[in-house]
Order: C-alpha cells, then structure tokens, then sequence
C-alpha cells in the first residue's frame, strides 16, 4: 500500500461575534468533533450539497413530529 500523499491546507483565521463562537462550540459539542476545523469542514459540505441540490430545482423539507411536511427554505 502506498503511503498517502499529504494534503495540501490553508490556514484561515476566523473573528466571529460572541454568539457565532458559541454557535460554533455547540456544534463541536454535540457532534463531537475533534476540532473547530472539523465542524467548518463538516458544514461546508453540507451547506455545499444543499446549494447543488437547490440548483439543480429540488426542494428540502422536514417532516414534524405528526407527520406534516413542511419546506424549508434554503437561502442561496
């Protein structure tokens, strides 16, 4: 097996509000991820999947505890 060819990274410094910090530590939290950079990492995909899929005209909704379909709307 070969070894694996390091990545190449760009370190990024963040100032974010106080209530963003929290945000952010709360996601670190409950999603119990190694690092800040994990959970930006995590949301970048997420947020980027969703872009495409709105892009490409299909709609996301949540289902609520009876059932009900709700749309959620994707800011773009």
């Amino acid at each position: 097996m070969l070894p694996k060819k390091p990545t190449k990274t760009t370190r990024v410094q963040l100032e974010l509000p106080e209530r963003s910090y929290e945000r952010l530590n709360s996601l670190k939290e409950k999603t119990e991820a190694a690092s800040y950079a994990e959970v930006l990492k995590n949301a970048l995909r997420l947020y980027e999947s969703l872009i495409s899929q709105v892009d490409a005209g299909k709609r996301l909704y949540l289902k609520d505890a009876t059932g009900n379909l709700i749309e959620y709307e994707v800011f773009v």
